[in-house]
């Protein structure tokens, strides 16, 4: 949580809502929840799924049926372009390739020029908008398909 408190841009999320979201150990049939995580690697190389100390990035997403929804992805500003949020995002939709005809969806706000300029290098296109759907401050979403296949 410190990481993405650290990014003014990201989806913020109390811990409850991370508990809720990844439950472990629920019995209760959900929808599927992916969470990836890029670690920083003894050597100083970022690395996805190491054994290493220091969060780097991560991203969660969940699926139900054929649509993913990318939830929320945050780069450390230290490591900000360098490649993380688009390997996790690729991640995903190689995941989400699994499936026949999956689509991933997102919102972003308005004024993240970057995240939307990552989204729509990886093929992503502007679908619509939500009007005034973050708070803190009050931004517009900018929503977001990939039809995968």
């Amino acid at each position: 949580m410190e990481l993405e408190r650290e990014s003014r841009s990201a989806a913020h999320w109390t811990a409850e809502q991370y508990a809720q979201a990844l439950p472990a150990g629920s019995q209760q049939p959900r929808p599927e929840r992916i969470a990836w995580v890029a670690e920083e690697g003894l050597e100083g190389q970022p690395r996805v799924a190491s054994k290493a100390a220091e969060i780097m990035a991560f991203l969660i997403a969940r699926r139900i049926d054929l649509e993913w929804e990318l939830e929320n992805v945050v780069v450390a500003a230290r490591v900000r372009r360098r490649g993380l949020g688009s390997l996790l995002i690729k991640n995903l939709v190689q995941d989400a390739g699994r499936l026949p005809r999956a689509t991933i969806f997102l919102e972003v706000r308005e004024s993240n020029r970057a995240a939307r300029a990552l989204y729509e290098g990886l093929g992503f296109e502007e679908t619509g908008a939500r009007k005034n759907y973050y708070a803190n401050p009050l931004e517009d979403a900018i929503l977001y398909r990939l039809n995968v296949h």
